[in-house]
């Protein structure tokens, strides 16, 4: 970065203070090694108190002090000080009406006082404090802060010194401007993060109602969210007379937007099926409003059944879902014809009609499940599936925890939801 132009009050000056060259070269190394630790500190408390009071001991100085702009006052504010007993943090000066510090925010520009008794713009500040240096911050070309250096000796900076500083403040100007990034970046995940977790508590919210009491039946669901949230969803909806709905989905994409997606496809779907009396219909009502309403290149894919619980009967259409697996003392994948996922296309949804007599069950998933891939890249498949379920204690939670276990380590995760009808 290029330096800013300097000015050395124009009063009567006395000559700069030689200093022994060695004694200038270890100066230069303890300033060199502060650097390197200021650049390194992105909390910007911390930053500020490494700078003032690294560099009081490096320099030897009386006051070191770190003033930023308050972007909406035409005020510096007083953020890391050390050896000032007149101003604490959170003093303020109007920039270029009070001070030095004042001064050089407004002009941008290096101000140098050899002798601050006969310098216009010191402020009075330490008594013992002779020589004074205040060098801007500037980042983009706009001035964010001013860094100032007070001594006990008159003339005590030098030009190869003034210099050095010069340098210094560059770097102090990138590590603030960094830091104030990083504190930026940090209250936004932290908001972001608040959000998810309220999102979620609503999710499970939905999730954790009460599964409904149908007579000879019996249903067991699993919800495992990828992150946060997820666009994996079952539900169920009493349709009157005996009658229910049961839904099983997936949104594509993960995370916060697929939440969203979900959200609203749930709503449309319970608004949807009380009025259209057929999983088909439904179906195609729902494409047809998510075709109108959906970010292009979204989509859902579904599975919805209606079971009528005095003929034991259920009707199932699907929307590109993974097709239901029937587990009646061996295991079944049913051959249930499917429309396109909703949201892609225009499409029908043609019926599969079954029974499920006494003992028989019928599993509905998701890809989380089958699609579930271990750090080999090998999926868990249908054949897993179906070996899991021949067990005679097999439920949904365990197969669950099997997946899990199964792609355990791997960077390869979905939001996995599984749904078992029983029927007794």
């Amino acid at each position: 970065m290029a330096t800013a132009p300097r000015t050395i009050s124009t009063q009567s000056v006395i000559p700069p203070r030689i200093q022994n060259s060695c004694d200038f070269v270890q100066t230069l190394m303890k300033l060199q090694r502060a650097a390197q630790l200021i650049t390194s500190t992105l909390d910007l408390d911390a930053l500020l108190e490494r700078v003032v009071n690294d560099l009081a001991t490096s320099i030897g100085s009386v006051e070191v002090a770190v003033w930023l702009r308050d972007p909406g006052a035409n005020e510096m504010v007083l953020c890391g000080v050390r050896g000032c007993t007149k101003y604490q943090k959170g003093s303020r000066l109007k920039i270029g009406l009070q001070g030095i510090v004042g001064h050089v925010a407004a002009t941008g520009r290096l101000h140098y006082a050899p002798d601050v008794h006969r310098d216009p713009y010191y402020l009075p500040c330490e008594v013992d404090t002779h020589s004074a240096v205040s060098i801007p911050l500037i980042i983009g070309g706009e001035v964010i802060g001013v860094f100032l250096v007070d001594h006990n000796q008159i003339g005590a900076f030098s030009n190869d010194q003034l210099q050095v500083l010069e340098a210094l403040a560059g770097h102090i100007a990138v590590a603030i401007e960094n830091a104030r990034l990083f504190q930026r970046e940090r209250h936004e995940r932290e908001q972001m993060q608040r959000e998810a977790e309220e999102a979620r508590t609503l999710q499970q919210a939905l999730f954790q109602k009460a599964v409904p009491l149908v007579p000879g039946f019996t249903f067991e669901t699993a919800w495992h969210p990828a992150g946060t949230v997820a666009g994996d969803w079952f539900d169920f909806l009493d349709l009157g007379g005996e009658r229910y709905g049961v839904v099983l989905a997936d949104v594509s994409g993960k995370g916060m937007p697929a939440a969203l997606l979900m959200s609203a496809t749930r709503a449309l779907l319970r608004s949807l099926a009380k009025i259209h009396p057929s999983p088909g219909q439904t179906l195609t009502h729902l494409n047809q409003t998510l075709l109108e309403d959906f970010p292009k290149g979204k989509f859902v894919t579904m599975i919805y059944g209606v079971l009528e619980a005095r003929t034991r009967e259920m009707t199932l259409a699907s929307a590109g879902h993974l097709r239901p697996l029937l587990i009646n003392g061996h295991c079944s994948f049913l051959d249930v014809d499917t429309g396109l996922p909703l949201g892609l296309g225009t499409s029908s949804y043609p019926e599969h009609r079954i029974k499920l007599e006494s003992g028989a069950k019928l599993l509905l998933y998701t890809d989380g499940i089958t699609e579930a891939m271990n750090q080999q890249y090998e999926e868990y498949g249908p054949a897993r599936l179906v070996e899991h379920f021949l067990q005679p204690d097999a439920c949904v939670e365990g197969l669950i925890e099997e997946v899990q276990h199964f792609g355990s380590g791997s960077e390869h995760t979905d939001d996995a939801t599984v749904m078992l009808i029983r029927s007794r």
